[in-house]
């Protein structure tokens, strides 16, 4: 009779309030597609025309971004992931164990607001291309000048919405499928776009050697120059740049949220497929087909809009990856603002905050200025977050290392923590401090105001009281996480049984499925070596537009058809 009123008690608190549970743990396959198509995003396009205007070079670009993103990929693995495994809890629900409701307050009501409007950018650049099919003119104004794009906005937002109000698995089932086309699309661009290049520069479709490409970026993307004229960016600010673009989600262990869900710390690993896969490829591809746009346009880079790169390398494909692109990371941030939003109302289901979110979500995304001021807003976002993941991570990691209680504010039963408030606070004087006097890179501020952040945090916790121990209060909370424990068990007992699909009938559904993109890279790589001459490498661009918009509507079909029969299977059974 206790242990059922105990667990009636956890049955009143929101899911998302209490660990992960065992049952509903998931393998590296889950976060390797996640990741790859949260990070092959609309904003690409953007991100790849920002490397042409802060003139970085070829060489600096292609050994840069590889080193920048693998630092990414560690600082996921290494610092996020072992917390997020170790709690099985996201950050917002963490913070308040640590830090007390006031601050967790403020914070979730700051990551509401970022991820709302990052969200909001991703709706926004999706809607360009849709905007450019049907000949709706630019929105160029930081607020909408035409009626039928905001209308746009707000079917694009809504489909988005609808899959982030439905969770972890539904965000994790849309990004399975779009992952793999993503990358096939972002590679297809390339190669389909680098003959223009090559023409306007050497005067030949192909590429003969390395030096070639090499002379191709330099001269045409990646020049060195930048759009007022000067010498550009260097190798160590792209290394910056790479490892910085998602500063809040590693250091700033905004993605407790996401790996909290993985059954292996390692898993951390499966980010390299959005950074490795997407950012560093997606980021060159971009640039490529950018250049190569603008070439067949007779404008510069920084003049195109996603839409207009997109079509001109894809053809109609191309208003269907700026679409999808779109969604994919509009829709994984809009799943984290609603989880900080669910941690602010608790009352509240994460589904109904999701969607509250999601409606101002697409209220944002109707003003273009804000796709446009994505960069700045990521970067002075990172740096707002990373002083909260320092405190964390410090009292995670290093205060059992040093003798400190971890939680000892909520065993003094603060309402907040004035240790931790105030470090948040230092940490950010210092990190805007320091991009204010100019005194390092603005990419690496994040890194001493990590760690100044954590040595503040430190020692004022060790004046106000975690250096004391508390064995009531420990054994309090060693008590509550193992009746945590038993109620999961029981949970685990009464879910039902996954079962793989194994029909024949499906399997054909994902060969077609692949071979489909087969076809799509097969064709890409046709208008690339399979053009002569300037005549044969437009009719064959024209092939593949076609046709790769047929291979396109294939795969969706197919990819969806067989995790729909899939899911059926197991909810027949």
């Amino acid at each position: 009779m206790k242990e059922t009123t105990n667990f009636s008690t956890l049955e009143k608190m929101q899911e998302e309030q209490l660990p992960v549970p065992n049952h509903k743990l998931h393998h590296w396959t889950h976060f390797a597609g996640l990741y790859a198509a949260e990070h092959v995003a609309a904003t690409e396009f953007v991100i790849g025309a920002t490397f042409v205007a802060l003139g970085a070079k070829t060489m600096d670009i292609i050994i840069g971004l590889l080193i920048g993103n693998i630092l990414a990929v560690l600082s996921w693995t290494l610092i996020t992931s072992p917390i997020a495994v170790e709690t099985r809890l996201s950050l917002y629900t963490y913070l308040k164990k640590i830090a007390g409701k006031k601050m967790s307050y403020l914070y979730d009501w700051a990551n509401v607001l970022i991820f709302t409007v990052i969200s909001g950018a991703m709706i926004t650049v999706s809607a360009t291309a849709v905007r450019f099919a049907f000949n709706i003119p630019a929105q160029l104004d930081w607020y909408p000048t035409n009626v039928w794009f905001v209308l746009i906005v707000v079917i694009v937002g809504l489909v988005a919405v609808l899959v982030a109000m439905y969770g972890f698995n539904a965000v994790t089932e849309f990004s399975g499928i779009c992952a793999p086309w993503l990358f096939v699309m972002f590679t297809s661009g390339a190669l389909v776009l680098l003959p223009a290049l090559t023409l306007s520069v050497i005067g030949k479709t192909v590429p003969e050697n390395w030096s070639d490409f090499i002379s191709i970026g330099n001269q045409s993307i990646w020049t060195g120059v930048n759009s007022e004229g000067k010498p550009g960016i260097g190798l160590v600010e792209v290394i910056g740049f790479g490892w910085a673009a998602n500063t809040i989600t590693h250091f700033g262990l905004i993605d407790m949220a996401l790996i909290r869900f993985a059954k292996k710390k390692i898993y951390g690993l499966a980010t390299s497929t959005g950074m490795l896969f997407g950012h560093y490829i997606a980021w060159i591809a971009a640039g490529i087909m950018g250049a190569g746009a603008a070439v067949i346009l007779g404008k510069t880079i920084v003049e195109l809009d996603p839409g207009d790169v997109a079509y001109y390398a894809l053809g109609w494909s191309g208003f269907v990856i700026v679409i999808v692109a779109g969604w994919t990371t509009a829709i994984t941030n809009l799943y984290r603002a609603g989880l900080a939003a669910q941690a602010i109302f608790s009352s509240f289901s994460r589904k109904r905050t999701t969607f509250l979110v999601g409606l101002a979500m697409v209220v944002i995304a109707c003003f273009p200025f804000v796709f446009s001021q994505i960069l700045p807003l990521l970067t002075y976002a990172g740096l707002l977050v990373v002083p909260v993941g320092a405190i964390v991570f410090a009292e995670h990691q290093i205060f059992p290392r040093i003798g400190y209680t971890r939680y000892w504010s909520k065993f003094q039963d603060y309402t907040h923590s004035s240790p931790a408030i105030a470090s948040w606070g230092l940490g950010l004087v210092f990190g805007f401090g320091l991009n204010y006097l100019d005194v390092m890179s603005f990419y690496y501020l994040f890194i001493p105001t990590w760690f100044f952040t954590i040595i503040v945090y430190t020692l004022l916790a060790g004046k106000y009281g975690a250096k004391k121990s508390y064995p009531d209060e420990e054994a309090k909370e060693e008590e509550f996480n193992k009746l945590v424990l038993d109620y999961h068990e029981k949970q685990g007992k009464d879910e039902p049984q996954v079962s793989e699909d194994h029909t024949i009938f499906s399997k054909i559904l994902k060969a077609m499925a692949v071979i489909a993109l087969g076809i799509t890279l097969l064709l890409a790589g046709m208008v690339l070596f399979g053009s002569a001459d300037e005549s044969d490498y437009v009719a064959n661009r024209e092939t593949f537009y076609f046709y790769g918009f047929i291979c396109t509507v294939i795969y969706f079909v197919t990819a969806y058809w067989a995790m729909h029969r899939a899911k059926s299977i197991n909810s027949i059974s």
